[in-house]
């Protein structure tokens, strides 16, 4: 886990043209993607259509990933951020907790451009995986250049989950997607970019990374 300090960042929406600004408070995120590795020691499931340890897990839902950070946080004695509602395979989080969760997508943008305002906080083909660069495929976690702040494939190699739902009155329960995929044309690679997804919905470019508020103390 890298901590990522408090600070505020400008969301925007090309849809409706607009923007707004949200404060930040400091909390702590995943270094890679969740890898297949970790998820099958959480959960004992392989989900992914490519296959390797050190791949980001992906054919993995929002509702997946949710129910994966609960777990981690049984495993770890920590609460669980989220009350899960089965029959409606939704969540709700408790901001209290101390648990593993999604990030937020100001908590995401944030992370990602970490402290820089451009649209990429590094070249695109040293940092990220993506269409002209991966051959067609995912790639191993870590291989390109970190961020600024120590945090891997915030671009490229697999869009991420983020809490948020997208626009509620046009899309319903859509949520968030973040970061582009190897997959994605240049343009789908910058920390501004939103997608969306029904939560229920499992693709192989896509998986997530975890983060917890307030920031992990370990002896």
């Amino acid at each position: 886990m890298v901590a990522v300090p408090s600070g505020r960042v400008t969301l925007s929406d090309r849809r409706t043209q607009s923007s707004w600004p949200v404060e930040v408070a400091p909390f702590q995120m995943s270094a890679f993607p969740v890898t297949q590795s970790w998820y099958a020691r959480v959960t004992g499931r392989w989900p992914s259509s490519a296959r390797g340890e050190r791949l980001p897990v992906e054919s993995v839902s929002w509702w997946d990933a949710v129910q994966f950070c609960n777990a981690l946080s049984q495993r770890d004695g920590l609460t669980p951020a989220y009350r899960l509602c089965v029959d409606a395979e939704t969540a709700e989080w408790d901001t209290s907790a101390d648990g593993y969760r999604l990030p937020t997508e100001a908590e995401w943008e944030h992370a990602c451009r970490a402290g820089t305002t451009g649209p990429r906080y590094g070249q695109l083909d040293e940092v990220a995986w993506y269409q002209d660069n991966s051959d067609g495929r995912i790639h191993s976690v870590g291989d390109k250049q970190p961020n600024p702040w120590g945090l891997y494939d915030m671009l490229g190699n697999v869009w991420d989950w983020c809490w948020d739902v997208y626009d509620a009155e046009v899309y319903g329960a859509y949520r968030v997607l973040r970061g582009g995929g190897w997959a994605d044309a240049h343009w789908s690679c910058r920390a501004s970019v939103r997608r969306r997804s029904h939560p229920t919905f499992r693709i192989d470019d896509v998986g997530f990374r975890v983060v917890c508020s307030p920031p992990l103390r370990r002896p």
